[in-house]
């Protein structure tokens, strides 16, 4: 199958209809007109065979962690979805892995209604490249910067659940049944939480998706802010699978240095602190306070008053 006909087969008419895309897949340029008193909020992440998944990988599952991936990115922003690039690069055309792929990419882009308007496929080792862009109110977007001293930290779920289920994946660990499913799904297909991330806008000071692990993530926010935090461990929320299935020492070291949890961190004022829950209960998903933003540019990590000391920072790509 030639590369035309292979998009034309799998992904131009899969993709959502939006009134706002003038031109799609098929020319030179995508053309799309984005809605008035609203910024573009851009993210691209590229996922390679290896370093970000595995071989094995199920392609229903590569195809909606792809973008889920992506999605995560605007949803620290309290931005809305609305298009997306995909660039495909594949050591052949598999049609069995392009129709799951495909099945699990426009999954997620249905649910979230995010449209296809163009990109590129290629031969070579498999990676896939997903640009996504999204619109939020101009003065609205979260950013990292803007946690003030006093400001409370939360995260959204529940954190370290991905990292255990790719190591039972690898077979570095064991559970019973019952949770391997849980665990390893939670690999597999990440929840952005895009509907939160709208949520905190006017009330978040900042804000950062949860990629490469709390205890790396947060830095972010901490040195964008000029700011110090302080972290209580024993508040981590932990899913029962995750309780069940390794020592609360290991469970912490997970939450805080596991990767991928594609969960939300944001900070509060104590003045919005009120207006939380009703902002977020529309949103369907669990909330815990883990510490709060202080004057001293450092992190602390504290368990019930006693240091804490990670196995590791987090994922970086070039350690």
């Amino acid at each position: 199958m030639k590369e035309f006909q292979l998009i034309e087969h799998y992904f131009t008419g899969q993709s959502q209809h939006r009134k706002d895309v003038k031109l799609g897949i098929g020319d030179d340029c995508a053309l799309v007109k984005p809605a008035e008193n609203k910024l573009l909020a851009i993210s691209t992440d590229t996922l390679v065979e290896n370093v970000h998944f595995l071989p094995q990988m199920p392609p229903q599952a590569l195809g909606y962690k792809a973008l889920a991936v992506n999605l995560s990115d605007l949803a620290a922003m309290g931005a809305e979805p609305a298009w997306m690039t995909l660039a495909l690069t594949m050591p052949s055309a598999d049609d069995v892995w392009l129709q799951g792929f495909a099945a699990g990419l426009f999954e997620a882009a249905d649910y979230y209604m995010i449209s296809l308007v163009g990109g590129d496929t290629t031969r070579g080792p498999k990676s896939i490249t997903i640009t996504v862009h999204g619109q939020v109110p101009e003065g609205k977007a979260l950013t990292r910067k803007g946690a003030k001293p006093g400001d409370w930290i939360y995260v959204t779920g529940t954190l370290g659940d991905s990292a255990l289920g790719l190591n039972i994946l690898q077979g570095r660990q064991s559970t019973s049944n019952e949770h391997r499913e849980f665990l390893i799904n939670r690999h597999y297909h990440p929840s952005p939480r895009v509907l939160a991330g709208q949520s905190l806008r006017g009330l978040a000071s900042s804000a950062i998706d949860l990629s490469d692990g709390l205890n790396s993530d947060i830095r972010h926010v901490l040195k964008a802010s000029g700011v110090g935090a302080v972290i209580d461990v024993e508040k981590l929320p932990l899913s029962p699978a995750m309780r069940d299935s390794v020592t609360l020492e290991t469970a912490l070291n997970y939450a805080l240095c596991g990767g991928e949890d594609y969960e939300l961190l944001f900070t509060v004022p104590e003045a919005q602190r009120g207006a939380l829950d009703t902002a977020l209960s529309h949103a369907g998903v669990r909330f815990t306070q883990i510490g709060q933003i202080q004057p001293v540019n450092k992190l602390k990590l504290q368990f019930k008053g006693e240091e804490f000391v990670p196995t590791q920072r987090g994922f970086e790509h070039f350690q």
